[in-house]
């Protein structure tokens, strides 16, 4: 299994994702996992798995204002295609006919 260290910067939506799916509430003190890097640096971060990588994302307080706003993002742009949608269905398309 691959492990990856990611900075939160450099969070894709995918990665982001399954962090809210991991964390609904947030993380604390217990899901942060320390560990030196090869500069000898402390290192903290989450972790969050799929099926062929780890991803250990470094904890900031950055990280935790992205996750929150991820969700109301997310909310926001369902919120947004819904309307797209019934807008739509308003639509009279008229039938070609040969």
């Amino acid at each position: 299994m691959k492990r990856v260290i990611v900075d939160y910067a450099k969070l894709t939506n995918e990665i982001l994702a399954l962090l809210v799916d991991r964390f609904p509430d947030g993380y604390d003190d217990s899901d942060i996992i320390r560990f030196k890097n090869q500069k000898n640096e402390t290192i903290e971060a989450v972790e969050v798995r799929t099926e062929d990588t780890i991803y250990l994302v470094k904890v900031s307080t950055k990280l935790a204002d992205r996750i929150e706003n991820f969700d109301e993002e997310e909310e926001d742009y369902a919120d947004t295609a819904d309307d797209s949608l019934d807008a739509l269905k308003d639509l009279e398309i008229a039938d070609d006919e040969d």
